[in-house]
């Protein structure tokens, strides 16, 4: 068994397996780390043109998603639990989220199409639901590869760098320090001589104050959700003109 094993139920199987045929993901499944199955829950519709949708009761525009194909196909070929239901009106999947289903080590999710899903499969085989945001998509496979990848990161040995998703924005609750690589300088621009000061405490204090002032300015909420600024990070960002 993988470190991590998900099932995706989804009327499009080849948008979750070609996506993930790809970078670090491929290398994760060759490796067995990784297992992401795909499994088209059309192939369990008992209509005999394979239908999985139908017009709504009481009227409306779009069609619904039936609820035998989804329900014999949850039966039938039990896929890992809890089975997540990818829609608007979930939970908001953030980066804490991300973090709980890593360490799960299996779970479903179920791709939504057209105007919805039958409520009698939301009330009888999905144990929860998450929503990437307030927008509407096509349908959830794009939401499930946003949801996969942002998991799937977190387990060890998908990354390269194994200490790269603990120093990345919302994993501390601040968004990330500006980067910098070769060459030093580019185009009349120099790279912060904090950073080529080889004074390790000195880049960290630099990061940290530069994560501080970032999110401030972008993201005032989550400054907000943290209390506010300690007289600390104040004094921080004081130090470095920020």
């Amino acid at each position: 068994m993988s470190d991590l094993d998900i099932s995706v139920l989804t009327l499009f199987p080849e948008l979750i397996t070609g996506y993930f045929s790809e970078s670090i993901f491929k290398a994760a499944q060759e490796r067995d780390i990784l297992n992401i199955d795909a499994i088209n829950f059309r192939d369990f519709s008992d209509d005999k043109h394979n239908s999985v949708d139908d017009m709504p009761f009481g009227g409306g525009a779009g069609m619904v998603l039936s609820p035998q194909p989804i329900i014999d196909c949850i039966e039938q070929t039990r896929p890992p639990k809890p089975v997540i239901y990818l829609c608007p009106s979930g939970e908001t999947f953030t980066q804490s989220v991300a973090e709980e289903l890593s360490e799960l080590g299996e779970f479903t999710l179920l791709c939504g199409r057209y105007e919805g899903l039958d409520q009698r499969v939301r009330d009888t085989v999905i144990d929860r639901e998450i929503s990437l945001g307030d927008f509407v998509l096509a349908g959830g496979e794009a939401a499930a590869i946003a949801v996969i990848e942002s998991v799937a990161r977190l387990v060890p040995g998908v990354v390269g760098n194994s200490l790269s998703p603990e120093d990345e924005s919302f994993t501390t609750g601040l968004l990330e320090y500006p980067h910098y690589t070769r060459p030093a300088d580019c185009r009349e621009m120099s790279v912060p001589s904090e950073l080529k000061s080889g004074n390790h405490k000195l880049i960290e204090r630099w990061r940290l104050a530069h994560s501080l002032d970032a999110t401030r300015r972008l993201r005032p909420d989550l400054i907000e959700q943290r209390g506010g600024l300690t007289q600390a990070e104040l004094a921080l960002l004081s130090e470095f003109d920020l």
